[in-house]
């Protein structure tokens, strides 16, 4: 779909959730991916995600021109956290922007942020990336990772324009393996990619998600 849905949208909220009851897995097994410590949490809930995720993330990075790998920053996040970043943005929203109404804060807030009882991080199917070097030093991609739309000036919606040649050319790289794997993007942030929660439900036109919530702290 071309238009820009947002977490928030009815349509993503009244796809169903088949739960197939995949367990979360900690992508630091074997070392095939580079994680990075920057969302590490006690719990070490950041470093999971739903086994089909990761499987796929490792065929995108197969796809990968030799040199370059895949960063991974956080995947699984429990609803209590989604909950707590969702109020403090929509907070801050609603600050700067007095006369807005709760709808169009709730709107603008999942720009950026999930509502909790959508969001993919939540169900261990989301995962926040981007891309290094062999060195594992970050790539250009434009902003930095979670910069939000007040911030980057729009520069992290995915498609926008304008962020330097180098940028561009490595956003579209990182898109395609991560595509070819079976993943589909939030089209507000370059980083967030998913596979088997409802935005994706949504995006691929499957009947119902695989993964649903889940409110326990991950055991690898």
């Amino acid at each position: 779909m071309d238009e820009i849905v947002l977490t928030s949208d009815p349509r993503v909220a009244a796809i169903p959730v088949g739960e197939c009851g995949e367990p979360l897995v900690d992508v630091r097994r074997g070392g095939a991916l580079l994680v990075d410590t920057r969302k590490q949490d006690p719990a070490d809930a950041f470093a999971h995600l739903r086994e089909g995720v990761l499987e796929r993330l490792l065929e995108a990075q197969a796809l990968l021109p030799p040199g370059l790998r895949l960063l991974f920053v956080e995947g699984y996040r429990p609803p209590s956290l989604q909950r707590e970043y969702f109020e403090e943005y929509a907070g801050r929203l609603r600050g700067e922007n007095p006369d807005w109404s709760d709808a169009r804060i709730h709107a603008a807030a999942s720009r950026y942020v999930s509502p909790p009882d959508i969001a993919p991080h939540s169900a261990g199917a989301a995962v926040d990336l981007t891309l290094a070097d062999g060195g594992g030093r970050e790539l250009d991609l434009g902003t930095r990772m979670n910069a939000d739309p007040e911030e980057s000036g729009g520069a992290c919606y995915t498609h926008a324009a304008g962020i330097g040649e180098e940028a561009a050319v490595n956003r579209k790289l990182l898109g395609a393996v991560l595509t070819a794997a079976g993943l589909v993007n939030y089209p507000t942030e370059w980083w967030h990619w998913s596979y088997g929660d409802r935005y994706w439900a949504l995006v691929t036109g499957q009947a119902a998600a695989l993964y649903g919530p889940r409110e326990i702290t991950p055991r690898g």
